[in-house]
């Protein structure tokens, strides 16, 4: 089975990860990536009729919601995080997005991260990436879930488990993990059949002194040309210290 399958229904691609949210999604030949950003984060069910009203007025069908940003007051326990997502999936469900159980596993690609300052009193969305009709741009569009700094161990192996060089963020640690999601964000850009010369916004979220890293590991590979975003975030889960994502979207607006 491919690890990009395709959403029909939605008209975009996406890598295959686990239940709660994709690696990312790219659009189908003859649709193209919109993404759009709320002026100020809204509690996260306000925020889903925010998405089916917008949608619902360019046209577009719930199942065209292909990706969020979420903003979380803090970072989450492992059986936290796992209770959220189970919530956070029902919507999806009733979109037809979701179906518990399924191989395919769930086709949104999902960032959320915790701000140090401004906290949010509630999971919030920030912003959503959505399929549209092409308007003839000839270049392929994409959206990266965000990646943190730990290894895949599906949902027998716990964070701790998981991380790399758990709790060390010395200089060499947080050079492992930096080049750790670099390399995972590679290859999901890889697997959708894209790489940095096609990225338009490379987003950095970690509240780690990690500016010594970005020329280094970032710049001399590509991915700033279009500078780096850098979010003073933390990770979802505890002990998560880097995340990124990536986007190519055909344009992005405010709500």
């Amino acid at each position: 089975m491919s690890d990009v399958p395709v959403f029909a229904p939605g008209n975009y691609r996406y890598v295959k990860a686990v239940f709660q949210y994709s690696g990312g999604v790219a659009a189908e030949p003859g649709y193209e990536i919109e993404r759009a950003r709320f002026a100020r984060p809204l509690p996260v069910a306000d925020a889903y009729a925010a998405v089916e009203a917008h949608l619902k007025a360019i046209g577009r069908p719930a199942t065209a919601f292909a990706q969020c940003e979420l903003r979380s007051p803090e970072p989450f326990t492992d059986q936290g995080f796992y209770e959220f997502n189970k919530v956070y999936v029902q919507t999806l469900a009733r979109w037809g997005i979701y179906k518990d159980g399924d191989p395919l596993m769930n086709p949104v690609a999902r960032t959320n991260v915790c701000p140090m300052y401004g906290k949010p009193a509630t999971p919030s969305m920030y912003a959503f990436s959505y399929t549209v009709p092409a308007r003839g741009s000839k270049r392929g569009t994409f959206v990266l879930a965000g990646g943190g700094d730990a290894r895949e161990g599906g949902t027998s192996a716990t964070y701790q488990d998981r991380i790399v060089r758990f709790r060390d963020t010395s200089p060499e640690g947080l050079r492992e993990k930096v080049l750790f999601v670099i390399t995972e964000m590679e290859r999901r850009m890889k697997l959708l059949g894209f790489g940095w010369k096609d990225a338009i916004t490379t987003e950095i979220y970690t509240v780690q002194n990690v500016g010594h890293l970005v020329g280094e590991l970032l710049a001399a590979r590509g991915a700033a040309e279009g500078g780096v975003v850098w979010n003073y975030t933390r990770p979802p889960v505890v002990d998560l210290e880097y995340e990124m994502d990536v986007r190519g979207a055909a344009r992005e607006i405010v709500l």
